[in-house]
């Protein structure tokens, strides 16, 4: 007998025990569980054995076991009607067998669930009291575009150019609906939803723009500046940070590339925009403020599926995408770069994923693909300091400026300099 068939076993009895464990904990000072930690690990190990033995000791067993949970079931369900255990003590079993040919992959699982089973409070709460009816709305329909409509639609190149792939265009949507669902609920389970900079961070994941004209106009009420100006600031962090996890799925090397001048720029960022906002030490917190602050409606103003913002982002890049083909096969990388550029008018996310679909698809060097991404970016910087003028006045505006374009600033120095992962 060799160490690969011993470790199996060793394997399965630890986390049949850990799961045994958590069980056991879970009932502290409550019913008596009719199945103990030596029981799941029991059960992890026979399901090993089982596995060992061949697959129709697997499906017997299966049977067997499922069995005698019932009968412990029907024998503890007045005290405890939950089923929590029984499911655990089939899984615990099943995840036995899986060890006997894939031990990581079956402690993983297990490591997993019992991290599961151990954040029952949390979820229940985050469940009951954060997600509100219309947010498990938006999560529906995010599921319905991202596991229906996108297996539905045709993998291949289409239109002039051969650019235009309705699945990759489509994914996008799903890439940029997806960041901002998280991004707005991440927001919501980290506490009271209180405090222009958290607002400011969630709604960033919609539209930094959008923001930036929001803070500005509540920011023209003196007591309202410091907080709505470091909450526009804010919002354009998370233009760094989705940018980068929608290059991510149309080409890995740009965003890789991108990667380290973004981070740069986003801390750079939120160094200034939390500076700013904790600088007047007699000013008043924002709390209190309607509606703005308070524990209850939307933390951006809307609602956390944003498809008319993706779907308005498709159709730019589309455009982007055949006006920097037609520019690049006219004018040579310059037109591309030129395309990306007039792109970020409406949005930094498109010209940055049209230059970078540019690229994966043969049509831009690299350094072409991030001057044409700079651009995007610098330009888009430029709408949003006009928007923030616009919308807040000039005190408004300077303070939102001077934490926006030194952070863009530093983003495109660290694309000048040359690193061996990028080339």
């Amino acid at each position: 007998m060799t160490q690969a068939h011993v470790l199996p076993f060793v394997y399965s009895m630890a986390f049949g025990l850990l799961l045994g464990i958590e069980r056991e904990r879970s009932h502290r000072g409550g019913a008596r569980l009719a199945l103990g930690s030596r029981t799941f690990a029991l059960l992890a190990v026979v399901g090993t054995l089982a596995a060992a033995l061949g697959t129709w000791v697997i499906v017997v067993g299966t049977g067997a076991v499922a069995a005698l949970l019932v009968v412990g079931y029907r024998r503890t369900n007045q005290d405890d009607p939950g089923t929590t255990t029984e499911v655990a003590a089939l899984a615990t079993y099943l995840l036995g067998a899986l060890c006997y040919h894939d031990p990581r992959l079956a402690t993983g699982l297990a490591i997993s669930l019992v991290v599961l089973l151990a954040s029952k409070a949390r979820i229940h709460s985050f469940v009951r009291e954060i997600v509100t009816d219309t947010e498990l709305e938006d999560a529906l329909k995010f599921l319905v575009i991202a596991f229906v409509v996108l297996p539905l639609l045709p993998d291949r190149a289409v239109g002039p150019y051969g650019v235009l792939n309705p699945w990759r265009i489509w994914l996008i949507v799903v890439a940029f609906t997806g960041i901002s669902w998280v991004g707005y609920i991440a927001v919501r389970a980290l506490g009271p939803r209180r405090g222009l900079l958290a607002t400011g961070l969630a709604s960033g994941f919609v539209s930094a723009t959008a923001t930036t004209a929001s803070m500005g106009r509540i920011g023209r009420q003196p007591e309202h500046l410091v907080p709505a100006v470091a909450g526009a600031q804010i919002s354009s962090v998370a233009t760094f940070i989705e940018l980068e996890a929608i290059v991510i799925v149309v080409s890995p090397h740009i965003a890789l590339r991108l990667a380290l001048p973004l981070a740069c720029g986003a801390v750079v960022l939120s160094l200034v925009a939390i500076s700013f906002y904790r600088r007047p030490k007699g000013a008043p917190a924002p709390d209190g403020e309607t509606p703005l602050s308070g524990d209850s409606g939307s933390p951006i103003g809307g609602r956390a599926f944003a498809l008319m913002p993706a779907l308005i982002l498709a159709v730019v890049l589309t455009a982007a995408l055949l006006v920097g083909r037609w520019g690049a096969a006219v004018f040579g990388s310059k037109g591309a770069v030129f395309a990306s550029g007039a792109a970020g008018l409406a949005d930094a996310h498109a010209g940055a994923i049209s230059a970078a679909t540019l690229f994966s698809k043969g049509e831009l060097h690299i350094d072409a693909a991030l001057a044409a991404v700079a651009a995007a970016l610098v330009v888009n910087t430029v709408v949003k300091c006009v928007v923030a003028f616009a919308a807040g006045g000039t005190r408004f505006g300077w303070r939102f400026s001077v934490g926006v374009v030194p952070a863009v600033l530093v983003v495109l120095a660290a694309l000048l300099i040359p690193t061996p992962l990028g080339r």
